[in-house]
């Protein structure tokens, strides 16, 4: 689980507030209960010694061994685990309990205070809860009495509660975790679904809407926030690709119909050499514009979705292999060899002739680029249930920097020397076009003096798959 993701956060934040609140409570159960029992002893201890002070009212007619059997007689310290002991103000005793179950109270010292409530810890390492009362006879005289309890039962209970505690804490808390988990993903659902939606949304289907959260929460309200800012954006792409499409459109009638003044022009002004290479430049820069133009309706076309009325299934190799040869031939008139490897027969579904533009807008970009003497290599093969085509060259390679943009409308990266050639930055935008147009991709890997890789990936044609008409 990613650790930093708002799902593991929530859990973390609600097992830990809860096992907090946990041993809070265990703890304060702890110490009240530790309390109350130790109340509860000291209460019994002190009626025990008010019941012995009662007896020390007629001591004076009885006499104190009197006393002492019925202390025997009533309370049996030993038998029932308590501690009594009788003294004189002086510091006498008059009658001191022995041995009991738990404990052995020999050694232990005379209360220092007179009426007070202490623990005292024995020679054999028991603790005991003493409490101590003087009582005063009718003639004057001063008895001290003590009365004492162990504190081992308490010590046992609170052991016993603090061990389930222990053992029950983890067990609750995991159970909690897991619901949590539980709560936390319902809770998230929508939002997994509104992403998975938003990753499936493309140029080519802006018509779709995100789901619609019915929550009556801030989710419900991201939902419509996200499916109106998907209606604008699809409202200014169209807006978009309408004036490109109408601008493409009207500017091919002005455009043809100068570049026929201008060859009638060459035509009459061959006695006007001077003329004659100022139209006949002016007519190269036509033809130039001439070619941006059909390539921005093109790009305009593949971005409407029109390229997929004429799909059908082929064999990139087959293609691949033909484009390769035709291409070779200009590769040769600058010293470039250029090769293709096919592994395989590897069919797609798509425009035929649109696939065949992305393989000569590559095989050219590196003819272009690429260095005489250096070399040029084609390969296809199928990896992955995916078509991928492959052009590997030597040239010059590509800054880093310019790597993000390669496939930007009009982007160059020597304009300069692309305008020397005759680029318009347009080339490997339509690449992507038609690469995108198929349920495809195009990534580019290079570097400076060691050449470029560019790779196509296309779905393979699969089986009994339908053509789309």
């Amino acid at each position: 689980m990613n650790i930093r993701s708002l799902r593991f956060r929530l859990i973390m934040w609600y097992a830990g507030l809860l096992t907090g609140v946990f041993l809070l409570c265990g703890a304060t159960m702890c110490q009240a209960l530790r309390h109350y029992l130790k109340q509860s002893l000291a209460e019994s201890l002190l009626r025990r010694t008010q019941q012995i002070s009662s007896l020390l009212a007629g001591v004076e007619k009885t006499g104190e061994s009197f006393v002492t059997d019925e202390i025997k007689a009533r309370y049996a310290p030993e038998n029932y685990d308590r501690f009594v002991r009788l003294s004189r103000r002086d510091g006498a005793v008059i009658y001191a309990s022995g041995r009991a179950a738990t404990f052995d109270p020999a050694g232990l010292p005379p209360a220092a205070a007179k009426d007070s409530t202490r623990i005292a810890l024995l020679p054999d390492g028991n603790r005991l809860l003493i409490v101590t009362e003087t009582s005063r006879t009718p003639s004057g005289r001063e008895y001290v009495i003590e009365s004492g309890g162990p504190m081992q039962p308490i010590d046992t209970v609170l052991s016993r509660l603090l061990f389930l505690l222990l053992l029950g804490v983890p067990v609750v808390v995991l159970v909690a975790v897991g619901g949590g988990y539980i709560l936390v993903g319902q809770a998230l659902a929508p939002v997994v679904q509104i992403a998975r939606s938003a990753e499936q949304i493309t140029l080519h289907n802006l018509d779709g809407q995100l789901p619609l959260a019915p929550t009556g929460d801030e989710l419900e309200q991201l939902s419509l926030a996200l499916n109106r800012m998907i209606a604008r954006l699809r409202e200014a792409f169209e807006q978009n690709r309408r004036f490109l499409a109408d601008a493409s459109h009207e500017l091919r009638t002005p455009l043809t119909a100068l570049r026929g003044e201008l060859e009638s022009a060459v035509e009459q002004a061959r006695p006007l050499p001077d003329l004659r290479d100022k139209v006949g430049s002016a007519l190269e820069e036509v033809d130039r514009l001439a070619k941006i133009v059909q390539t921005l309706f093109a790009i305009s076309r593949l971005d409407a979705g029109e390229a997929q009325q004429e799909w059908r299934r082929f064999d990139l190799g087959c293609l691949a292999a033909g484009t390769a040869d035709q291409m070779s031939l200009l590769a040769e008139d600058k010293g470039i060899s250029v090769n293709c490897t096919v592994e395989q027969v590897v069919n797609v579904e798509g425009d035929q002739a649109r696939i065949k533009q992305v393989v000569v807008n590559l095989l050219d970009n590196a003819i272009q680029y690429t260095p005489p003497g250096g070399s040029i290599h084609l390969n296809v093969r199928a990896r992955g249930g995916k078509a991928v085509l492959e052009v590997v060259d030597t040239g010059i390679g590509i800054p880093a920097g310019a790597l993000p943009h390669l496939f930007e409308r009009f982007f160059r990266v020597d304009k300069a020397r692309s305008r020397e050639i005759g680029g318009a930055g347009l080339g490997l935008a339509i690449v992507k076009s038609i690469c995108t147009a198929h349920g495809g991709q195009v990534d580019v890997e290079s570097a400076e003096g060691r050449g470029s890789r560019f790779t196509v990936t296309l779905p393979l044609a699969q089986p009994g798959q339908r053509l789309r008409n």
